[in-house]
């Protein structure tokens, strides 16, 4: 299935959840805040979210520095 991910398409596996797809990414869940079709998603449900054919995802990351 196709999601778009910051604005770049992406083929993803079919049943792929939230969690799955940052693992993947090599993101750091507890760092990254996710956006799906422009709603926030809370950290704790990363896991139960499975990803649609057609969905928007924004993944915005803390990064420290100094």
């Amino acid at each position: 299935m196709r999601i778009t991910i910051n604005g770049t398409s992406r083929e993803v596996s079919e049943d792929v959840s939230l969690s799955s797809l940052l693992e993947e990414l090599d993101l750091n869940a507890n760092t990254t805040v996710v956006e799906l079709n422009r709603e926030v998603v809370k950290k704790s449900v990363y896991p139960e979210v499975k990803l649609a054919d057609g969905d928007i995802l924004e993944l915005v990351r803390f990064v420290g520095g100094g």
